[in-house]
């Protein structure tokens, strides 16, 4: 029987540890409606440092308590958002009537509608847009979610997607009376009963963009975009997480991405790659599992380009998603230090 690893160095502990040590010491009946109230990704987090704890020493327990309670003791912030009040309402009223109420605290300004955007085709959008100025569609871009913009580029002209990334770059700040005529034009012609939206256009949103586009085509539009704005495409890149920045994560990162996907999204992912990239991502699994892999990127025969660059999307996205909830390092950019810790 294996010996469980004993814990004794607080400086050791990040944020989920610290989380998991609280609340095992709460126990079940207190831990359980604490837990209710959090996001998927952050119980993701937490019960996974759970499962790696090992025995905690009585002092480090002291030390975690003490730390915790002198923190609120000194007057500990408490965050308020319209996400934690939908949370809280959720627990004791029903969803209709959360949803009326937060709505009503949204009001005109709040999010629903781009939130909503997400149920509009991406053709049919792409096909409304088409007749607008570039600006109007760098601003409509700029507000609906990353993965739905980048599948409205794809099925826009070729001609008209450069002069609206261009636009998408150089907007610093939608004036008002701009964002509310096209806020009542979608309104009007895409989004008769919902509510309209704000919020800032950012880097961060274009390279988002891009990391949902396929590799050529975002490599593409990066290049054709450089001679004009050099530094904000440099800026872009760095924000950007791409699949070949996946052979740069530390192998215990990488080996948690190949956990999170299935075999037939890494097969089509890795299909055409170089036996080096295979290899790589073959280490991070069993010899049975590495087995399988191999045997079925062998066997798969031709597949398309648009469903091995879905494929590599899903697996950045898997990656992202263990970034998010601090369950792995990853490096965004060539310039900028690592980011997310275990």
């Amino acid at each position: 029987m294996p010996i469980a690893r004993i814990r004794d160095d607080y400086k050791s502990l990040n944020g989920a540890d610290k989380a998991a040590i609280m609340l095992l010491t709460l126990g079940e009946d207190r831990a359980a409606p604490i837990m209710e109230r959090m996001e998927e990704n952050e119980v993701r987090a937490v019960s996974r440092a759970m499962a790696g704890l090992g025995a905690i020493t009585a002092d480090l327990l002291e030390h975690l308590i003490t730390q915790f309670t002198e923190q609120f003791a000194k007057g500990g912030s408490v965050v308020g958002s319209v996400e934690t009040a939908e949370r809280m309402l959720k627990s004791f009223l029903p969803s209709e009537k959360v949803a009326d109420i937060i709505n009503y605290i949204r009001g005109p300004g709040g999010r629903s509608t781009w939130e909503k955007m997400s149920m509009v085709s991406e053709t049919l959008l792409a096909k409304y847009l088409q007749g607008e100025h570039p600006q109007v569609i760098a601003v409509v871009l700029s507000k609906v979610a990353p993965e739905q913009a980048a599948r409205v580029l794809q099925d826009l002209p070729d001609d008209i997607v450069p002069d609206v990334l261009e636009r998408m770059i150089t907007i610093r700040s939608v004036p008002k009376e701009v964002l509310t005529d096209i806020e009542e034009m979608l309104q009007r012609d895409l989004m008769m009963n919902y509510q309209v939206a704000n919020g800032p256009t950012s880097y961060e949103q274009i390279a988002e963009i891009f990391n949902r586009t396929g590799t050529e085509r975002s490599e593409q539009l990066l290049s054709s975009l450089g001679d004009r704005f050099p530094e904000e495409v440099s800026q872009i890149r760095q924000l950007m997480f791409t699949f070949d920045d996946l052979l740069n994560l530390d192998p215990r990162s990488l080996s948690a991405v190949v956990r999170a996907c299935d075999t037939d999204t890494l097969v089509y992912a890795l299909k055409g790659c170089g036996p080096d990239v295979i290899k790589k991502f073959g280490e991070q699994m069993s010899e049975r599992a590495r087995g399988i892999l191999l045997d079925s990127i062998e066997t798969v025969g031709p597949v398309l380009m648009r469903d091995v660059e879905a494929a590599k999307s899903s697996i950045v996205r898997k990656a992202k998603e263990l970034a998010e909830a601090e369950l792995i390092y990853v490096q965004v950019g060539p310039y900028q230090e690592m980011q997310m810790v275990y």
